[in-house]
């Protein structure tokens, strides 16, 4: 008997243990998420001006946080409001539906904005699946807050996602409030209407993020909340990233004072591209492969290569960047086998000088196999074209009519992802991660499910 009642008391101390240490997880899960966005963010910059920085703005993510240096997207291409969205979304433009920040309408056959919203009063209308934002909403029953403050209208929008519970962004010298189904915040209000937007964009952006965490309530609660920050690069990537820093700085310092390191979770990483100055003068100079690739020209030696087999018509609507959209009502009409086409399309651009690879829209919504899988994820059928052209490294991609020249670029750069606070320890991970993870690994922490087309595994 005595040896049971022993049994007995360790049992129940085991269990007395066990319970408390599952309280004081839930009770140290994060309650404020900080998602800091720095548009073009490169990790050969960030660690170039370490010298320059204070103490407790990259320096200290740096050497306190959880640092994943070798972060990637994973689909092509990427550009701001692709990233944004796969971001908050944890998912790619194939699911959530954001290709750029414009795209051409195939009604139209005329550019439309990312955040365009004909005859929807949601602002991230064209946004196809839930946020983490939008997450946090549903699993507190609408209690819960996001904010999103961003130098343009597509980050701000994009990051706030469908029920937010405000947004701001700067409009020229003034900023511009989104409205949603509530109220916009008195703060918020008060603060957009009285204070100008200098031409440091970044520190207007991280004023109105301090006065958020300063003015509402968001935070303080035991219901999760979410502030969204994106930073845009300047023209001196020297004076860039020292500003970045002490902008960091001064949101680090008063979140501490507000909340304690403990109660928040910081999470920051780049837009995965870079916008690099045309230099395709020198590569003429030094002899480096280039060229034009006219794709106005190319389409019509298309057209008439099609009518020569089919019969005389217009059968590309028009061009786009590197896609060509067809006639889809002529191709009906004309009783003509639409994967015929494309196949024969596909051949005949192979062929034409500065041309890398060609991908139907038939084969990236139907192939499985993996060395598409960038292209794919980045490709959404009510917003791109029926022809993907990829044009050779170092051509130029020419439309005389749109006033298009861009040049071909697949070089890699890095970027980190940092987290940072809420009991997280430090660790430098060297393992090659992707953004996708992120919106889960928040999910996790403040104990929410991921949003609704998420498919990828937390990153811890």
């Amino acid at each position: 008997m005595r040896r049971n009642k022993y049994l007995y008391i360790t049992l129940l101390t085991v269990l007395g243990l066990q319970q408390e240490a599952l309280a004081q997880a839930i009770a140290t899960a994060p309650k404020l998420v900080v998602n800091i966005t720095i548009d073009q963010l490169r990790a050969d910059y960030l660690e170039t001006y370490v010298p320059l920085y204070c103490n407790e703005g990259f320096k200290r993510l740096l050497a306190q946080g959880k640092v994943y240096t070798n972060a990637s997207y994973n689909f092509a291409p990427v550009d701001r409001a692709s990233a944004i969205a796969t971001l908050t979304t944890g998912t790619t433009p194939y699911y959530h539906g954001i290709v750029g920040t414009e795209w051409l309408d195939k009604h139209t056959l005329q550019p439309v904005s990312c955040i365009s919203r004909t005859g929807n009063s949601n602002l991230a209308a064209n946004l196809q699946t839930s946020t983490i934002g939008d997450e946090m909403k549903l699993a507190s029953g609408g209690v819960s807050l996001v904010y999103s403050f961003a130098p343009t209208a597509d980050a701000a929008i994009l990051s706030a996602g469908h029920a937010a519970t405000g947004a701001a962004w700067a409009n020229g010298s003034r900023w511009a409030n989104a409205n949603y189904d509530t109220p916009l915040p008195q703060w918020q209000s008060d603060f957009t209407k009285r204070i100008a937007v200098e031409s440091d964009v970044n520190k207007c952006v991280t004023d109105i993020a301090i006065k958020c965490i300063e003015q509402s309530s968001i935070g303080i609660d035991e219901e999760p909340d979410v502030l969204n920050i994106i930073y845009q690069q300047g023209t001196s990537p020297r004076d860039t990233y020292i500003s970045l820093d002490y902008n960091i700085a001064r949101l680090i310092s008063r979140l501490d004072s507000r909340f304690g390191p403990s109660r928040y979770l910081l999470v920051l990483t780049g837009t995965g591209y870079a916008q690099e100055q045309d230099k395709s003068v020198g590569e003429e100079r030094f002899h480096i492969p280039t060229g034009k690739f006219n794709i106005i020209r190319t389409a019509n030696l298309l057209n008439m290569y099609l009518g020569a087999i089919y019969a005389p018509a217009k059968y590309i609507d028009t061009c786009y960047k590197n896609q060509l959209f067809l006639n889809r009502q002529l191709i009906e009409r004309l009783n003509i086998n639409l994967s015929d086409l494309l196949k024969r399309s596909q051949d005949f651009l192979i062929q034409v000088e500065g041309v890398r690879n060609v991908y139907t829209s038939t084969q990236l919504m139907t192939s499985e196999n993996s060395r598409l899988e960038k292209i794919r994820n980045g490709y959404c059928i009510d917003k791109c074209g029926d022809l993907l052209i990829e044009v050779a490294p170092g051509w130029k991609l020419v439309n005389e009519e749109r006033h298009e020249n861009t040049t071909q670029r697949t070089s890699f750069f890095s970027f980190p992802i940092i987290f940072y606070g809420a009991n997280i320890p430090s660790e430098r991970v060297l393992t090659p991660v992707t953004v996708d993870r992120i919106a889960p690994t928040i999910a996790k922490a403040i104990r929410i499910r991921a949003p609704n087309a998420c498919a990828s595994e937390p990153l811890f």
